[in-house]
Order: C-alpha cells, then sequence, then structure tokens
C-alpha cells in the first residue's frame, strides 16, 4: 500500500519537475522569480482562489492573451449564471409549482409537468420556442457584453447580471462578491450535471438526489 502511494505521488512529482524544468529551464527553480511567465499574467484576476490559485491545465492562456482571456471569463460567468438557474430550477419544482396552466389550448397544467429532463418530452414546442426567444432577446438586448466594460458586467444590467441594479459600490466588497459569484457559478455547472446525469441515468429529480435520508 505504501509503495502504491509512493509511486503516486512520485508519478505527480515528477510531472511537476518537468513542467518547471521546461517553463524555467530549472527543476529547482524559484517560480516567485520567474515573472515573464505569460502563465502569471492573469494570477490577479478574479476567481483566482486558494486552495488552487490561478486554474489553468489545459493552457488556453499560455499565450498570455487578455482579450482571450476576457472572452473566456465572459463565457465562464454566464454559463456559470445559468447553471444557478439551472441547479435551482432542478430543486424548486420538487416543492413548489406555480398554479394554472402551461398550455390552456392543449390543457396542460404546471403541476402535471414532470421535473427533469422528462419535462422536455411534455413542455409543447411553441413552449419551447418561447424560452429559446427569450434568452435570445436577452443575449442581445440588455445582456449583450461591451468590450469596454468589465467580463460579465453590462450597461443597464451591474455586475451581478440583475437588470437595473447599480451593483456595489465599495471595491472591496465588489471584489469579494464578484469572486464568490465566480465560484458559485462553477460550482453550480459541476452540480447540474451531476444532476442532468443522475436523472438521466437513475430516472430520479426527488429530494433523495440532494438529501439522502429524504
Amino acid at each position: 500500500a505504501a509503495e502504491l502511494a509512493n509511486g503516486r505521488l512520485a508519478m505527480m512529482a515528477i510531472i511537476g519537475m518537468f513542467f518547471q524544468d521546461g517553463l524555467t529551464g530549472s527543476a529547482w527553480g524559484d517560480w516567485s522569480n520567474y515573472v515573464a511567465s505569460p502563465l502569471r499574467a492573469f494570477e490577479n484576476e478574479l476567481g483566482v482562489q486558494a486552495p488552487v490559485g490561478f486554474f489553468d491545465p489545459l493552457g488556453f492562456t499560455k499565450d498570455g492573451n487578455e482579450q482571450n482571456f476576457k472572452r473566456r471569463r465572459q463565457v465562464e460567468l454566464k454559463n456559470g449564471r445559468v447553471a444557478m438557474w439551472a441547479t435551482l430550477g432542478y430543486i424548486i419544482p420538487e416543492y413548489f409549482r406555480f398554479p394554472g396552466y402551461c398550455s390552456p389550448s392543449l390543457g396542460l397544467k404546471f403541476t402535471d409537468i414532470p421535473n427533469g429532463l422528462e419535462a422536455m418530452k411534455v413542455v409543447p414546442v411553441a413552449g419551447g420556442m418561447q424560452m429559446f426567444l427569450f434568452a435570445g432577446a436577452l443575449e442581445t438586448g440588455i445582456l449583450k457584453q461591451d468590450g469596454k466594460r468589465a467580463p460579465g458586467d453590462f450597461e443597464n444590467v451591474g455586475d451581478f447580471g440583475i437588470p437595473y441594479n447599480e451593483g456595489v459600490q465599495d471595491a472591496e466588497a465588489r471584489k469579494r462578491k464578484l469572486n464568490s459569484e465566480l465560484a458559485n457559478g462553477r460550482l453550480a455547472m459541476v452540480a447540474i450535471f451531476g444532476m442532468m446525469f443522475q436523472n438521466g441515468i437513475f430516472g430520479t429529480t426527488q429530494p433523495t438526489m440532494w438529501l439522502p435520508d429524504a
């Protein structure tokens, strides 16, 4: 058992040594002195959080291109915000449904629509198109990114994607909350994939998905 554990540690260690040797020219180089690396260009950006620090295992930012970084950060924020809503969308319908009809012409009530992936088979095509067009209107309207503003910050929306909200004025508080948003968005992206995977494989969406003893 010790041999296996040591072997796994050694495999990680040698990869780290190779990486640092290739980057700094020394297997024992002082990373803090290697300030010219493009990999350090974004170490002070939002989202660089302990214990991982700046995490880019696939090297997307190795060229140090700021425009590409901003575009990817915009995508990350957008996907994170959508994932947070989607995660709530899996949980809330288990406890609350809108009254009335989703489609009066089909006699389809909101309470008749199953939760999770099965809803895609029940919601009328017209309903799906309405959601698609609504998302498109947001994307081309108030949520259209301005290259002169920070990623995720819109003229009439504010820092956190809330329409007609001025955001947080205090710089330190805003930085803390924006870091929290990124962290929560990343967690939500993992969470929604987990929920969809479990829903698709096991067919469950009930509270047992997130509360095992429920």
